[in-house]
C-alpha cells in the first residue's frame, strides 16, 4: 500500500493528553489527488496511534522530528501528539521517500526550496542573514532566527510551516514564487 493510500485516523473526541499548540480547530490541506479536505489542527493522537496507522516505527517518526521534517506537540505531561495535519506531513514524507524514491537528505533540501521570505514578507536587509535564506539544508522551521521577524515565533504556528504540510502545497508554495499558477 502506498504512503498516500492510508486511512484516516477519527477520534470522537480530543483525548486528555491534547497539546497545547495554539493553532487548533480545522484547516483546509490539499492532498494528493488535488481534492480539498478540510482536517483538525488539534493535536490529539498518540505516537503509538499514528505509527499504527500509518505502518512506521515510532522510531521512525521520532528520528523524523529530529531531523527536522516535522514538528510534534507535546502535551503537558511531555508526551507526542499529533493533529491530523501532522499525519497529512507524515504522509507526504512517506510517500517521498517509498513512492518517489526521495531520501531524507532530499526532502529537506525540498522543504529548503520553499520561499519563506516571499510568504511572511521578509524584509531584504533581514533575509542578508536569516539561515533560511541562506542555506538550503532544511525548511526554515528547522533554523534558529535571530534579529528578524521570526525570532521568538513558535515555528510551527507559522503559516509557511503549516501551509507546507503536504506533497501537493509544498509544490504550490515553490511555484507561487517560480511560475505563476493557472
Amino acid at each position: 500500500m502506498k504512503a498516500s493510500e492510508v486511512g484516516t485516523l477519527y477520534h470522537q473526541a480530543p483525548s486528555k493528553e491534547a497539546g497545547n499548540r495554539t493553532n487548533s480547530g480545522t484547516a483546509l490541506v490539499f492532498i494528493n489527488t488535488g481534492m480539498e479536505k478540510r482536517v483538525e489542527a488539534t493535536p490529539i493522537y498518540s505516537i503509538g496511534e499514528v505509527a499504527g496507522a500509518l505502518g512506521i516505527s515510532v522510531e521512525t517518526i521520532r528520528l523524523y522530528d529530529r531531523l527536522g521534517l516535522i514538528i510534534i506537540s507535546k502535551s503537558e505531561k511531555g508526551r507526542r501528539v499529533f493533529s491530523d495535519i501532522d499525519i497529512e506531513r507524515l504522509k507526504c514524507i512517506r510517500s517521498a521517500i517509498n513512492d518517489h524514491k526521495i531520501s531524507i537528505e532530499g526532502i529537506l533540501r525540498m522543504q529548503s526550496l520553499v520561499p519563506c521570505w516571499s510568504h511572511i514578507q521578509c524584509p531584504e536587509n533581514q533575509r542578508k542573514e536569516c539561515p533560511a535564506f541562506l542555506r538550503s539544508s532544511g525548511g526554515c522551521w528547522t533554523y534558529k532566527h535571530n534579529n528578524n521577524q521570526c525570532a521568538g515565533l513558535e515555528c510551527e504556528d507559522c503559516k509557511v510551516y503549516q501551509l507546507s504540510g503536504t506533497c501537493e502545497s509544498i509544490k504550490s508554495l515553490i511555484y507561487k514564487d517560480i511560475l505563476p499558477l493557472p
